[in-house]
């Protein structure tokens, strides 16, 4: 069937994720676009990223913001669109994360850092073997010294941990689905998952942010 899964498909859904979160969709706001929203905000950069978690966990499960997906035309066709669309939502978010902690998103190794958040705390596990420690402030500064090979192995790993993941009952603990409805993808975005992601992407970040301030 088309919409098997395979390590393949889940690396096409995450470029494809992270270019449309980079760059923006119609309707919907760029990483970017979302970061300054939240800078703008009061408090301290831990207390404005804490504020974009919340509105993740809250609104980016609701039937009006999953709408706005069905802006997003390019998806491609051989990823389950629920699949694809909780990617986008939280391929985003972490995204939107870094840049409030001054990454550059066009950078290959800031890609690979916002996908690795989305294993969670597995991302320990498939960065450590790369010599990057997370949750330490040495993260970015090992992760600017990798080689292009080094990269690909580690995006390559975390798309195996997103298969299993995937495959553990059609997308368990990662999205609701509901049925598709005139081309627009419905359904809810695990506020839960959503929540531990986000506050490994906040950790992870703001170590890289408080090294680069040193």
């Amino acid at each position: 069937m088309a919409n098997d899964l395979t390590h393949g498909k889940v690396m096409q859904a995450l470029d494809w994720a992270y270019d449309k979160a980079v760059n923006g969709v119609p309707g919907l706001d760029s990483a970017g676009e979302m970061a300054d929203e939240y800078l703008a905000g009061n408090g301290t950069l831990e207390e404005k990223i804490n504020s974009l978690i919340r509105w993740q966990n809250t609104k980016a499960g609701t039937s009006g913001f999953i709408t706005g997906l069905g802006g997003i035309i390019t998806m491609p066709v051989t990823i389950p669109a629920n699949i694809a669309s909780v990617m986008y939502v939280q391929i985003r978010m972490i995204a939107a994360i870094a840049k409030m902690c001054g990454q550059d998103l066009r950078s290959d190794r800031v890609r690979t850092l916002v996908y690795a958040c989305l294993a969670g705390e597995a991302a320990k596990d498939i960065l450590k073997d790369a010599g990057i420690l997370v949750g330490t402030k040495l993260a970015m500064s090992a992760i600017k010294n990798i080689s292009t090979k080094t990269i690909t192995t580690i995006n390559q790993r975390v798309g195996f941990r997103l298969l299993t993941k995937f495959g553990e009952k059609g997308v368990v603990n990662l999205v609701k689905i509901v049925p598709f409805v005139g081309g627009v993808v419905g359904g809810t975005v695990d506020a839960v998952t959503t929540n531990l992601i986000g506050n490994f992407a906040r950790n992870t970040f703001i170590d890289c942010a408080e090294l680069q301030a040193s």
